[in-house]
C-alpha cells in the first residue's frame, strides 16, 4: 500500500458513526416543522420562515440530513446544497441539534454522514459554510471535520456586517474546506 493509499484509507475510516439510538436519514417534507422548531430554539441560527424549511425538505433533501431518535423523531438537522458554480462543493447552510440531544457528537456525525453520502452520490470533494466569528461551536465543528479528513481550511469574510439590513449582525466568514476523501461505504 502506498502512502497515498494509506492516507485515503485513514480518511475513509475516520467518518464518525452515528451515536447509539440515532439514525441518519434524508429529510422529508413532514420534518419541516421540527427543523424550523430546532432552528428557532437554537438561539444562534438566523431563523428562516417555516415555509422555507418545508421547501428545503422537498427540494434539497439529497444534500441535507436529519438525525432521528429511537422514536423516529427529528433530533438534529443539516441543510445544504451543491454550489451551482462549483459542483464539487457542498454548501452547508444550517446545522442544529435539539437541546435534549446536545453533547453526544450528533452534529459531527451528521456532518460526516452528509458529506460522505453526497461525496458518493454527487462527487463532491469540498465543503463550504459561513460562520459568524462568535459562533464557537460551529467554528469547532468545521475545524474538527477538516482535521479528521486531512483537509485544508481557508477563511475569508464573505458578507461584511454592513451588508445586513439589521443592526448588530456579525460578518459571515466563509470556510473553504477540502479536498477530502469520501468514506468507503455510506455512514449510517
Amino acid at each position: 500500500m502506498t502512502a497515498a493509499q494509506a492516507d485515503l484509507a485513514r480518511a475513509r475510516s475516520e467518518f464518525r458513526e452515528m451515536p447509539e439510538g440515532f439514525k441518519l436519514d434524508a429529510p422529508r417534507v413532514e420534518d419541516g416543522a421540527a427543523i424550523w422548531r430546532i432552528a428557532r430554539d437554537s438561539r444562534t441560527l438566523d431563523l428562516n420562515s417555516s415555509y422555507s424549511y418545508l421547501l428545503w425538505c422537498r427540494d434539497f433533501a439529497a444534500t441535507s440530513v436529519v438525525a432521528r431518535d429511537a422514536k423516529g423523531e427529528t433530533a438534529a438537522f443539516i441543510t445544504g446544497y451543491i454550489r451551482p458554480a462549483r459542483p464539487e462543493t457542498l454548501v452547508v447552510w444550517q446545522v442544529a441539534v435539539d437541546d435534549a440531544h446536545r453533547g453526544r457528537g450528533l452534529a459531527a456525525a451528521l456532518l460526516d454522514g452528509l458529506a460522505g453520502r453526497v461525496a458518493q452520490e454527487q462527487g463532491i470533494t469540498r465543503l463550504e459554510t459561513t460562520i459568524s466569528p462568535d459562533n464557537t461551536a460551529s467554528n469547532r465543528l468545521f475545524a474538527s471535520f477538516a482535521e479528521r479528513h486531512g483537509a485544508s481550511v481557508e477563511r475569508e469574510v464573505l458578507f461584511d456586517a454592513g451588508l445586513f439590513p439589521e443592526e448588530g449582525h456579525e460578518p459571515e466568514v466563509l470556510h473553504h474546506i477540502g479536498p477530502f476523501a469520501a468514506p468507503a461505504k455510506p455512514v449510517r
